[in-house]
Protein backbone atom coordinates (compact mmCIF):
# COMPACT_ATOMS: atom_id res chain seq x y z
CA UNK A 1 0.00 0.00 0.00
CA UNK A 2 1.04 3.38 -0.78
CA UNK A 3 0.91 5.80 2.74
CA UNK A 4 -0.67 9.17 1.97
CA UNK A 5 2.03 12.12 2.43
CA UNK A 6 -0.71 14.30 3.96
CA UNK A 7 -0.48 11.60 6.95
CA UNK A 8 2.09 11.90 9.70
CA UNK A 9 4.05 8.64 9.81
CA UNK A 10 4.12 6.74 13.80
CA UNK A 11 6.55 4.73 14.68
CA UNK A 12 5.24 2.69 17.70
CA UNK A 13 8.23 1.31 20.28
CA UNK A 14 7.48 -1.69 22.02
CA UNK A 15 9.83 -3.83 24.23
CA UNK A 16 9.66 -5.52 28.27
CA UNK A 17 10.83 -3.49 31.38
CA UNK A 18 14.07 -1.81 31.20
CA UNK A 19 14.76 -3.48 27.49
CA UNK A 20 16.23 -0.20 26.19
CA UNK A 21 13.50 1.60 24.65
CA UNK A 22 14.04 5.23 26.22
CA UNK A 23 18.15 4.75 25.20
CA UNK A 24 17.26 3.88 21.55
CA UNK A 25 14.84 6.80 21.65
CA UNK A 26 17.24 8.86 22.86
CA UNK A 27 19.46 8.16 19.90
CA UNK A 28 16.87 8.39 17.03
CA UNK A 29 16.73 12.38 18.36
CA UNK A 30 20.44 12.81 18.62
CA UNK A 31 20.48 11.56 14.93
CA UNK A 32 17.31 13.08 13.81
CA UNK A 33 19.50 15.65 11.27
CA UNK A 34 16.58 18.26 11.60
CA UNK A 35 13.50 16.08 11.05
CA UNK A 36 10.85 17.50 13.55
CA UNK A 37 10.13 14.42 15.60
CA UNK A 38 7.37 14.02 18.15
CA UNK A 39 7.39 12.12 20.89
CA UNK A 40 4.42 9.90 23.06
CA UNK A 41 5.43 7.92 25.96
CA UNK A 42 3.29 6.27 28.07
CA UNK A 43 4.69 5.32 31.63
CA UNK A 44 3.64 2.70 34.49
CA UNK A 45 3.39 4.18 37.62
CA UNK A 46 2.89 7.67 39.47
CA UNK A 47 6.66 9.79 37.98
CA UNK A 48 7.35 10.27 34.15
CA UNK A 49 10.62 8.92 34.60
CA UNK A 50 11.06 8.35 30.93
CA UNK A 51 9.13 11.53 29.69
CA UNK A 52 11.67 13.51 32.41
CA UNK A 53 14.66 11.63 30.49
CA UNK A 54 13.62 12.57 27.14
CA UNK A 55 12.18 15.90 27.95
CA UNK A 56 15.80 17.50 29.00
CA UNK A 57 17.56 15.24 27.28
CA UNK A 58 19.90 18.40 26.32
CA UNK A 59 19.81 17.41 22.44
CA UNK A 60 19.93 20.60 20.09
CA UNK A 61 16.41 21.00 18.75
CA UNK A 62 14.49 18.70 20.94
CA UNK A 63 12.15 20.80 23.14
CA UNK A 64 10.10 19.97 25.91
CA UNK A 65 7.05 20.17 24.26
CA UNK A 66 8.16 17.68 22.29
CA UNK A 67 7.36 15.01 24.76
CA UNK A 68 3.78 14.59 25.58
CA UNK A 69 3.78 11.66 28.59
CA UNK A 70 0.67 9.59 28.88
CA UNK A 71 1.00 8.42 32.59
CA UNK A 72 -0.85 6.02 35.22
CA UNK A 73 -1.90 3.67 32.52
CA UNK A 74 -1.55 1.14 29.82
CA UNK A 75 -1.42 3.11 26.80
CA UNK A 76 -3.05 -0.05 25.08
CA UNK A 77 -6.48 0.51 27.42
CA UNK A 78 -6.86 4.23 27.83
CA UNK A 79 -6.55 5.09 23.93
CA UNK A 80 -9.65 6.97 23.69
CA UNK A 81 -9.12 8.80 26.98
CA UNK A 82 -5.03 9.86 26.50
CA UNK A 83 -3.84 8.96 23.01
CA UNK A 84 -6.46 10.42 20.72
CA UNK A 85 -5.93 13.90 22.52
CA UNK A 86 -2.23 13.03 22.65
CA UNK A 87 -2.75 13.45 19.06
CA UNK A 88 -4.26 16.04 18.73
CA UNK A 89 -1.89 18.26 20.38
CA UNK A 90 1.12 17.18 18.21
CA UNK A 91 -0.88 17.29 14.87
CA UNK A 92 -1.93 21.04 15.83
CA UNK A 93 1.90 22.33 16.12
CA UNK A 94 3.49 24.44 13.63
CA UNK A 95 5.60 23.70 11.99
CA UNK A 96 3.88 20.10 11.15
CA UNK A 97 6.28 17.66 12.62
CA UNK A 98 7.81 15.12 10.47
CA UNK A 99 7.16 11.83 12.51
CA UNK A 100 6.12 10.40 15.94
CA UNK A 101 7.62 8.03 17.88
CA UNK A 102 5.56 6.00 20.65
CA UNK A 103 7.39 4.90 23.42
CA UNK A 104 4.61 1.96 25.42
CA UNK A 105 5.28 0.71 28.88
CA UNK A 106 6.68 -2.33 29.41
CA UNK A 107 3.10 -4.01 29.78
CA UNK A 108 1.90 -2.34 27.25
CA UNK A 109 0.27 -4.41 24.37
CA UNK A 110 1.17 -2.92 20.76
CA UNK A 111 -1.77 -4.50 18.61
CA UNK A 112 -4.85 -2.55 20.36
CA UNK A 113 -2.61 0.52 20.03
CA UNK A 114 -2.49 0.36 16.15
CA UNK A 115 -5.67 -0.89 15.85
CA UNK A 116 -6.59 2.71 16.98
CA UNK A 117 -5.12 3.93 14.11
CA UNK A 118 -8.41 2.50 12.16
CA UNK A 119 -10.85 4.83 14.43
CA UNK A 120 -12.33 7.48 11.66
CA UNK A 121 -10.70 10.52 13.34
CA UNK A 122 -7.33 9.26 13.59
CA UNK A 123 -6.85 7.24 10.03
CA UNK A 124 -7.23 10.16 8.11
CA UNK A 125 -4.65 11.73 10.15
CA UNK A 126 -1.70 9.31 10.99
CA UNK A 127 -0.50 6.23 10.13
CA UNK A 128 1.63 3.29 11.65
CA UNK A 129 5.31 3.43 9.70
CA UNK A 130 6.60 0.44 11.62
CA UNK A 131 6.02 -1.70 15.33
CA UNK A 132 9.82 -1.85 16.80
CA UNK A 133 10.33 -4.37 19.18
CA UNK A 134 13.08 -3.80 21.68
CA UNK A 135 14.36 -7.13 23.66
CA UNK A 136 16.55 -7.92 25.98
CA UNK A 137 19.09 -9.85 24.45
CA UNK A 138 21.19 -10.75 27.58
CA UNK A 139 17.92 -11.40 29.39
CA UNK A 140 16.90 -13.80 26.29
CA UNK A 141 20.26 -15.62 26.26
CA UNK A 142 19.50 -16.41 29.76
CA UNK A 143 16.27 -18.17 28.83
CA UNK A 144 14.35 -15.33 30.47
CA UNK A 145 12.15 -11.97 29.09
CA UNK A 146 13.87 -9.97 31.91
CA UNK A 147 16.66 -10.01 33.86
CA UNK A 148 14.93 -11.62 37.18
CA UNK A 149 12.44 -13.89 36.71
CA UNK A 150 13.23 -16.13 39.47
CA UNK A 151 10.54 -14.31 42.18
CA UNK A 152 7.88 -14.65 39.16
CA UNK A 153 8.46 -18.47 39.04
CA UNK A 154 8.15 -18.43 42.49
CA UNK A 155 4.82 -16.60 42.61
CA UNK A 156 3.43 -18.90 39.59
CA UNK A 157 4.19 -22.01 42.10
CA UNK A 158 2.40 -20.70 44.85
CA UNK A 159 -0.82 -19.87 43.24
CA UNK A 160 -2.64 -22.99 42.21
CA UNK A 161 -4.92 -21.11 40.01
CA UNK A 162 -2.51 -20.59 37.30
CA UNK A 163 -3.01 -23.24 34.70
CA UNK A 164 -2.13 -20.67 31.65
CA UNK A 165 1.52 -19.41 30.33
CA UNK A 166 3.01 -16.83 32.16
CA UNK A 167 1.80 -13.56 31.94
CA UNK A 168 4.50 -11.36 31.50
CA UNK A 169 5.79 -14.00 28.84
CA UNK A 170 2.97 -13.53 26.58
CA UNK A 171 3.45 -9.84 27.35
CA UNK A 172 6.69 -10.43 25.77
CA UNK A 173 5.36 -12.85 22.66
CA UNK A 174 2.68 -10.54 22.20
CA UNK A 175 4.91 -8.12 21.65
CA UNK A 176 7.41 -9.70 19.40
CA UNK A 177 4.65 -11.02 17.11
CA UNK A 178 3.61 -7.49 16.32
CA UNK A 179 6.90 -6.22 15.39
CA UNK A 180 8.38 -5.41 11.67
CA UNK A 181 11.66 -4.78 13.45
CA UNK A 182 13.46 -6.41 16.54
CA UNK A 183 16.30 -4.57 18.18
CA UNK A 184 18.28 -7.23 20.16
CA UNK A 185 19.39 -4.74 23.07
CA UNK A 186 22.76 -5.29 24.83
CA UNK A 187 24.08 -7.36 21.71
CA UNK A 188 27.68 -6.56 23.01
CA UNK A 189 27.68 -8.56 25.77
CA UNK A 190 26.95 -11.61 23.79
CA UNK A 191 29.07 -14.28 22.44
CA UNK A 192 28.25 -16.27 19.10
CA UNK A 193 26.36 -19.14 21.55
CA UNK A 194 24.53 -16.72 23.88
CA UNK A 195 23.51 -14.79 20.86
CA UNK A 196 22.16 -17.87 18.86
CA UNK A 197 20.12 -18.56 22.65
CA UNK A 198 18.73 -15.04 22.13
CA UNK A 199 17.55 -15.40 18.85
CA UNK A 200 16.48 -19.21 19.03
CA UNK A 201 13.66 -17.52 22.04
CA UNK A 202 12.22 -15.54 19.63
CA UNK A 203 12.01 -17.42 16.52
CA UNK A 204 8.57 -19.18 16.48
CA UNK A 205 6.86 -15.70 17.45
CA UNK A 206 8.84 -13.79 14.42
CA UNK A 207 7.02 -13.93 10.74
CA UNK A 208 9.88 -14.65 8.01
CA UNK A 209 10.09 -11.07 7.07
CA UNK A 210 10.71 -9.67 10.42
CA UNK A 211 14.07 -8.03 10.63
CA UNK A 212 16.59 -8.56 13.73
CA UNK A 213 18.89 -5.65 14.16
CA UNK A 214 21.67 -5.59 16.81
CA UNK A 215 21.83 -2.83 19.09
CA UNK A 216 24.54 -1.75 21.73
CA UNK A 217 23.82 1.36 23.83
CA UNK A 218 20.56 2.63 21.53
CA UNK A 219 23.48 3.01 18.25
CA UNK A 220 21.28 2.02 15.61
CA UNK A 221 20.94 4.26 12.73
CA UNK A 222 17.64 6.07 12.74
CA UNK A 223 17.37 5.50 8.91
CA UNK A 224 16.88 1.51 10.02
CA UNK A 225 13.97 2.31 12.03
CA UNK A 226 12.38 5.15 10.32
CA UNK A 227 10.71 5.75 7.28
CA UNK A 228 9.41 1.91 6.84
CA UNK A 229 5.88 3.35 5.40
CA UNK A 230 4.24 -0.38 6.29
CA UNK A 231 0.43 1.36 7.30
CA UNK A 232 0.71 -1.53 10.13
CA UNK A 233 -3.23 -0.66 10.81
CA UNK A 234 -4.34 -2.11 7.66
CA UNK A 235 -2.54 -5.62 8.42
CA UNK A 236 -2.50 -6.07 11.73
CA UNK A 237 -5.38 -8.38 12.21
CA UNK A 238 -3.37 -10.96 10.39
CA UNK A 239 -0.63 -10.45 13.60
CA UNK A 240 -1.87 -13.14 15.63
CA UNK A 241 -1.38 -12.77 19.66
CA UNK A 242 -2.64 -14.00 22.92
CA UNK A 243 -4.81 -11.69 23.49
CA UNK A 244 -7.08 -11.90 20.61
CA UNK A 245 -10.49 -11.86 20.77
CA UNK A 246 -10.30 -9.93 24.63
CA UNK A 247 -11.70 -6.84 24.75
CA UNK A 248 -10.11 -6.43 28.24
CA UNK A 249 -7.07 -7.42 29.70
CA UNK A 250 -5.50 -6.74 33.36
CA UNK A 251 -1.94 -6.41 34.44
CA UNK A 252 -2.78 -7.11 38.03
CA UNK A 253 0.39 -9.35 38.03
CA UNK A 254 2.32 -6.01 38.70
CA UNK A 255 2.48 -3.31 41.11
CA UNK A 256 4.18 -0.26 41.19
CA UNK A 257 4.92 2.59 43.38
CA UNK A 258 7.13 5.41 44.35
CA UNK A 259 9.95 5.77 46.76
CA UNK A 260 10.96 8.91 48.21
CA UNK A 261 14.39 9.25 50.23
CA UNK A 262 16.19 11.67 51.67
CA UNK A 263 19.52 13.57 50.27
CA UNK A 264 22.04 10.67 48.87
CA UNK A 265 25.83 10.48 50.49
CA UNK A 266 27.30 8.08 48.28
CA UNK A 267 25.64 7.53 44.61
CA UNK A 268 27.66 3.98 44.41
CA UNK A 269 25.77 2.83 48.23
CA UNK A 270 22.70 3.70 46.44
CA UNK A 271 23.20 1.69 43.61
CA UNK A 272 24.27 -1.06 46.18
CA UNK A 273 20.93 -1.33 48.08
CA UNK A 274 18.79 -1.10 44.51
CA UNK A 275 20.39 -4.09 43.62
CA UNK A 276 20.12 -5.80 47.14
CA UNK A 277 16.51 -4.90 47.31
CA UNK A 278 15.71 -6.22 43.84
CA UNK A 279 17.42 -9.42 44.66
CA UNK A 280 15.37 -9.67 48.07
CA UNK A 281 11.96 -8.94 46.37
CA UNK A 282 9.94 -8.82 43.24
CA UNK A 283 11.74 -5.88 41.57
CA UNK A 284 11.55 -5.95 38.26
CA UNK A 285 12.61 -2.69 37.52
CA UNK A 286 13.24 0.62 39.27
CA UNK A 287 14.10 3.91 38.15
CA UNK A 288 13.93 7.68 39.13
CA UNK A 289 16.09 10.54 40.11
CA UNK A 290 18.23 11.50 43.30
CA UNK A 291 19.46 14.18 44.95
CA UNK A 292 23.23 13.69 46.36
CA UNK A 293 24.74 15.61 48.96
CA UNK A 294 27.09 18.70 47.71
CA UNK A 295 25.92 17.65 44.54
CA UNK A 296 24.10 20.83 41.95
CA UNK A 297 23.70 18.04 39.57
CA UNK A 298 20.59 15.62 39.59
CA UNK A 299 21.51 11.65 39.65
CA UNK A 300 19.29 9.39 37.43
CA UNK A 301 19.15 5.77 38.83
CA UNK A 302 17.82 3.01 36.69
CA UNK A 303 18.06 -1.14 37.54
CA UNK A 304 16.59 -3.76 35.16
CA UNK A 305 16.59 -6.84 38.40
CA UNK A 306 19.71 -6.57 40.23
CA UNK A 307 21.24 -4.67 37.05
CA UNK A 308 21.93 -0.88 37.96
CA UNK A 309 23.32 2.02 36.55
CA UNK A 310 23.13 5.55 37.41
CA UNK A 311 25.07 9.00 35.81
CA UNK A 312 24.64 12.97 36.96
CA UNK A 313 22.01 13.71 34.00
CA UNK A 314 21.83 17.36 34.26
CA UNK A 315 21.58 20.46 36.73
CA UNK A 316 19.15 21.05 39.14
CA UNK A 317 16.88 23.78 37.77
CA UNK A 318 16.15 26.69 40.01
CA UNK A 319 12.42 26.52 40.25
CA UNK A 320 13.17 22.56 41.27
CA UNK A 321 13.42 21.01 44.98
CA UNK A 322 16.22 18.34 44.86
CA UNK A 323 14.60 15.23 46.13
CA UNK A 324 14.95 11.31 45.85
CA UNK A 325 12.20 9.88 44.15
CA UNK A 326 12.36 6.19 42.90
CA UNK A 327 9.76 4.45 40.95
CA UNK A 328 9.71 0.77 41.85
CA UNK A 329 7.74 -1.74 39.09
CA UNK A 330 7.57 -5.10 40.61
CA UNK A 331 5.55 -8.49 40.11
CA UNK A 332 2.24 -8.85 42.06
CA UNK A 333 2.51 -8.81 45.74
CA UNK A 334 5.45 -6.62 45.69
CA UNK A 335 5.68 -5.75 49.62
CA UNK A 336 6.91 -1.81 49.37
CA UNK A 337 7.53 -1.82 53.44
CA UNK A 338 10.35 -4.15 52.60
CA UNK A 339 11.78 -2.61 49.77
CA UNK A 340 11.42 0.75 51.41
CA UNK A 341 13.64 -0.42 54.33
CA UNK A 342 16.23 -2.29 52.06
CA UNK A 343 16.76 1.57 50.32
CA UNK A 344 16.37 3.55 53.39
CA UNK A 345 19.10 1.83 55.26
Amino acid sequence: MTVSFDRVPCTVVTGFLGAGKTTLIRNVLERANGKRIAIIVNEFGDVGIDGEILRNCGIEGCADDDVVELANGCICCTVADDFVPALDKILSREPKVDHILIETSGLALPKPLVQAFNWPNVKNRVTVDGVVAVVDGSALAGGKVAADMEALERQRAADASLDHDDPVEEVFEDQVACADLVILSKADLLDEQALARAMGAMAEHLSDAVKVVHGMNGNVDPGVLLGLGLAVEDDIENRKTHHDGVLDHEHDDFDSFVIELPAVANPDELARKVALAAEAENVLRLKGFAHVEGKPMRLLVQAVGPRVTHHYDRPWKAEETPSTRLVVIGLKGLDRAAVEKLLAA
